[in-house]
C-alpha cells in the first residue's frame, strides 16, 4: 500500500528519534506537506526535514497531537496483520505475568498501538478506540482479535471523553459475537461482575491489581472503608481477605448494587455495606455519627483531568484525605490513590504530608503502589505513568 507523506520542520523529529510516538501540528511543514491532503485516521509515511523516512503514523489534521507513530519501518501499516503481530507480543507479556485471562490486553502507546485499549474477561473483549486512525482501522482490529484470540464476543465501548477531541462520535457496540451486559472476571482469587455494556470505561480497573492484593496483608480483623467504591474492587478484597466490616461509599446506585452483588458472589455479604452518596458529605456524616474505620481507601475518579485544573484538583485531593484521616482509628492504614496523570507522586505525598499534619497526626509511608504489568510504562512518554497508591500508616503523636 502506498502512503503519503507528512514532513517535519528542522529538529521536530528529535522526541520521535528518543522514543516518543507523538506528532504535535505546529511540528509540521505544511508549505510541503499540507493538512488539507489528509483526512482524519489517514496514515502517513512522516519524513525528518530532510526527508529521511522516520516511520509510519496514524494523522489526524484537525488535533493538537496531529500524528501517533504506529511502526519505525515504513514497510508496515496498519494492518491485519500488523495488528495481530502486536497483539500477540502483548499477549506474551500478560501470558508470563498473570495465570488466568483477566487483564488489560493491549495499552495504547505502551504496546504500540496508539489510541486502542482492549481489556480481556476471559473468553470476551471489551475494546476502546480514540483516534480516528484507530477508528478507520477498527475493521482490521476486530479480524486481528478475532484471528489472536478467538473470543466469544468483541464489544466496542466506545463513549470516552477522549474521542470528543479526535471529533468522533460516541458509541457502545457489540462487533464481534454475543457480548453480556456484565462479565465475571477473578482478580487475586477473589470473583466480580463488572458492568462491561454500562459502566465506567470498559467496566473494571485492572490497574489497581497489585495494590489490592497488597491491601489484602492488612485486612485481617480489621474495619474498613472504601471510598469512591465503583463496584467494590478494593472492599470485596478486603472482605474476603477477612476484615470484619466493609463499608463501601459512591455515588452511583447502579454501582453499588454491583458490590452487593459481588460481596455475594463471594460469600462476605454479610460483612459489607453499601453507602450511597457523595464521597465528600458522606464522611463528614460518618465523622459526626462518630464512626471510625482501621482502614480507609481513597481512590476517586481523577481530580485533575487537564493541567488547567491542577490547582482546584490538589485542593480536592487534600481534603478527602483530611476527610480519611479524620475517620481513622488512632493507628490506622490509609490508602491514599490517584489516577491523574498531571498529579505527581511527589505532590501527592506532599498532600498527604499536609493533611495529617493538619491534624496533628504522624504519617508514614510504608508502601507505594504502581500500575500493574498490563499498564507498561514507556519512559520516552511520561503519559504513560499516571497511577499512584501511597500506603500509609496514620498514627497519634
Amino acid at each position: 500500500m502506498s502512503l503519503p507523506t507528512i514532513r517535519l520542520k528542522a529538529k521536530a523529529d528529535r522526541r520521535l528519534r528518543a522514543g516518543h510516538l507523538w506528532i504535535f501540528s505546529n511540528e509540521v511543514d505544511v508549505k510541503v506537506t499540507p493538512f488539507s491532503n489528509f483526512e482524519p485516521g489517514t496514515q502517513a509515511v512522516v519524513e525528518s526535514s530532510t526527508g529521511k523516512p522516520l516511520g509510519v503514523a496514524t494523522i489526524n489534521p484537525n488535533t493538537l497531537i496531529c500524528g501517533r507513530l504506529i511502526s519505525r519501518d515504513i514497510q508496515y501499516s496498519l494492518t491485519k496483520s500488523f495488528i495481530v503481530h502486536k497483539v500477540n507480543i502483548a499477549l506474551s507479556l500478560r501470558e508470563q505475568v498473570f495465570s488466568k485471562p483477566f487483564y488489560r490486553l493491549v495499552y495504547g502507546d505502551s504496546d504500540g498501538l496508539p489510541g486502542l485499549i482492549v481489556d480481556r474477561y476471559g473468553d470476551y473483549l471489551v475494546v476502546q478506540l480514540s483516534t480516528a486512525g484507530m477508528e478507520l482501522a477498527k475493521g482490521e482490529i476486530i479480524a486481528a482479535l478475532e484471528q489472536a484470540l478467538q473470543p466469544k464476543g468483541i464489544l466496542f465501548k466506545n463513549n470516552g471523553q477522549s474521542r470528543a477531541l479526535e471529533g468522533l462520535l460516541e458509541y457502545v457496540e457489540v462487533v464481534s459475537g454475543e457480548v453480556p451486559d456484565n462479565l465475571q472476571l477473578e482478580e487475586n482469587d477473589v470473583f466480580f461482575l463488572a458492568p462491561a455494556k454500562h459502566g465506567q470505561k470498559t467496566g473494571w480497573f485492572y490497574d489497581h491489581r497489585m495494590s489490592r492484593a497488597r491491601l489484602q496483608n492488612y485486612a485481617k480483623g480489621k474495619r474498613v472503608l472504601d471510598v469512591f467504591s465503583y463496584v467494590g474492587g478494593w472492599g470485596i478484597q478486603a472482605a474476603k481477605a477477612g476484615a470484619s466490616e466493609v463499608v463501601c461509599v459512591d455515588s452511583s446506585k447502579s454501582a453499588l448494587e454491583f458490590v452487593t452483588a459481588n460481596a455475594e458472589l463471594n460469600g462476605v455479604k454479610n460483612t459489607v455495606e453499601a453507602l450511597c452518596g457523595d464521597a465528600f458529605e458522606t464522611l463528614k456524616q460518618l465523622k459526626d455519627n462518630g464512626e471510625r474505620f482501621d482502614i480507609v481507601v481513597v481512590d476517586p475518579p481523577a481530580f485533575i483531568k487537564r493541567r488547567k485544573d491542577l490547582t482546584n484538583g490538589e485542593l480536592a485531593y487534600r481534603r478527602i484525605n483530611e476527610l480519611a484521616i479524620r475517620l481513622m482509628e488512632k493507628d490506622g492504614i490509609l490508602l491514599s490513590a490517584s489516577c491523574s496523570m498531571h498529579l505527581k507522586r511527589d505532590v501527592l505525598v506532599d498532600i498527604l504530608r499536609q493533611a495529617s499534619r493538619h491534624l496533628d497526626r504522624n504519617l508514614q509511608i510504608i508502601e507505594q503502589g504502581y500500575q500493574g504489568p498490563d499498564h507498561p510504562v514507556l519512559p520516552a512518554i511520561p503519559e504513560t505513568e499516571y497511577l499512584k497508591a501511597l500506603f500509609c500508616r496514620v498514627t497519634l503523636i
